[in-house]
């Protein structure tokens, strides 16, 4: 799908590369796949985008990840964290957390009966260097202004609230049937951007829930939603440079 003769547009269906344990379901994404040349499941830092569904009363019990920058969005529904630094942490539609598990990092998650069912994203961030210091942020976000892109987290040094350990940037946008927007853009950087609910079109390509699309180049591409949509995108640094050691990153 060709965006001009300067940039090109790889979409790709929903993922069919998933696993099923019962109360616990989850659907990885892997941005590097749309491209039809590109050898690596990733792309770039941005290692994969995991689609995870809980069911009230589910436990994920504590474990390990390493060298991986984690990120879980919960555009609604409850996700609770408990870890061996002892923090207790909601995550839900006011708040992000970021696992930047760096040498290593235990956690766990869970749902409690009276929750309701929880449809979220982590995304998996490959860092720049291998055993970095383990760091967790959790705090809430801007609240979302309709039809617009929201910055929720960026490299360190960003002006986004959040940040990880290399070259993606992170937003989401809630649009109205009909509404367009440009895509984020950084000169240099590509864009692969993921429908969460509803469906857009781009580039006379429509996408539907769970499709995703991967912009390679520097021309301009705007989206408009066919019916009411949440969309999110990621800006990455194709040539960064990146560790492959991850629990799950690699």
């Amino acid at each position: 799908m060709n965006t001009s003769s300067e940039s090109e547009l790889y979409g790709a269906p929903r993922t069919d590369v998933s696993q099923d344990q019962g109360s616990f379901r989850i659907h990885f994404n892997f941005p590097g796949r749309n491209h039809p040349d590109h050898d690596d499941h990733g792309y770039g830092p941005l290692a994969a985008v995991v689609e995870s569904f809980m069911d009230p009363e589910t436990l994920i019990s504590m474990h390990p990840h390493r060298n991986d920058e984690i990120v879980s969005w919960v555009p609604s529904g409850v996700m609770r964290h408990n870890d061996r630094e002892e923090n207790a942490l909601v995550t839900d539609a006011d708040h992000l957390l970021v696992m930047n598990s760096g040498s290593g990092f235990w956690h766990e998650e869970r749902t409690l009966a009276d929750d309701p069912p929880l449809r979220m994203l982590q995304i998996f961030v490959r860092p720049h260097s291998l055993d970095l210091t383990p760091e967790i942020q959790h705090g809430p976000v801007p609240d979302p202004v309709a039809n617009e892109w929201r910055h929720l987290f960026g490299p360190d040094g960003s002006d986004a609230p959040f940040f990880v350990r290399n070259d993606v940037n992170f937003y989401d946008a809630r649009l109205e049937e009909g509404a367009s927007v440009a895509l984020p853009e950084i000169e240099g950087w590509d864009t692969y951007f993921y429908v969460f609910e509803g469906a857009v079109d781009a580039n006379n390509v429509s996408f539907g829930e769970a499709e995703s699309g991967l912009l390679v180049g520097d021309d301009s591409l705007t989206v408009t939603a066919r019916e009411q949509t949440v969309l999110v995108a990621f800006l990455v640094n194709p040539d960064a440079p990146i560790t492959r050691r991850g629990t799950i990153g690699r």
